[in-house]
């Protein structure tokens, strides 16, 4: 190798390629002195010095990547990617961020934790309230007061929101679903009667 591809590293004296060095832009040649492996352990070595908590180095074959949400090795796969990150991974696993950005939705949208929706699922049977077959898994609520009502099955909590969360238009609905459809009456023009 050329002398301009590879670097020598000022700690464990190894010369190594370029890639194997961070950048450093006030550096004469725009890389760090040390290779990366001895800037981390000299780092970590620096923050227990100062009594701050480092996390233990997990060792994880090539491809793969530990998360330390759900403490296990997964395969680069299951990663989102993360342009800023040194390798260029998310810090979690894709399971775990759904998981978090479920518990946050829920907490942001609703005011609920996970154990709390868990428990209306649960004084429900599992079932959506509404058709008594479907699992229960969409959170409903009054978008005029913000109060949670119970949990529905998708098509019973997206029917009443297309309904405008309006009780006379379900009960019309009912009406029209028992064979009682009614026939607006024109009273004057643009003007129609409801049925009493």
């Amino acid at each position: 190798m050329r002398s301009a591809e590879v670097k020598r590293c000022s700690r464990c004296n190894a010369t190594k390629p370029r890639a194997a060095f961070a950048s450093n832009k006030s550096a004469r040649d725009g890389l760090q002195a040390y290779c990366r492996e001895c800037w981390s352990a000299y780092h970590q070595a620096r923050q227990l010095a100062n009594g701050k908590n480092v996390r233990p180095r997990v060792e994880t074959p090539e491809g793969f990547k530990f998360c330390r949400s759900c403490n296990a090795v997964k395969p680069w796969s299951e990663w989102h990617r993360n342009a800023s990150a040194s390798d260029g991974l998310s810090t979690s696993c894709k399971a775990c961020r759904a998981a978090k950005g479920r518990a946050h939705h829920l907490k942001r949208n609703y005011g609920l934790t996970e154990a709390e929706r868990d428990a209306m699922v649960a004084s429900q049977r599992g079932l959506c309230v509404i058709c008594l077959n479907a699992p229960a898994a969409h959170v409903d609520h009054c978008h005029k007061t913000g109060r949670v009502r119970g949990v529905l099955c998708f098509n019973c909590n997206s029917a009443i929101g297309k309904l405008g969360d309006d009780p006379e238009a379900v009960r019309r609905a009912a009406a029209y679903l028992e064979g009682n459809s009614w026939k607006p009456i024109l009273v004057a023009p643009g003007v129609y009667q409801l049925p009493s």
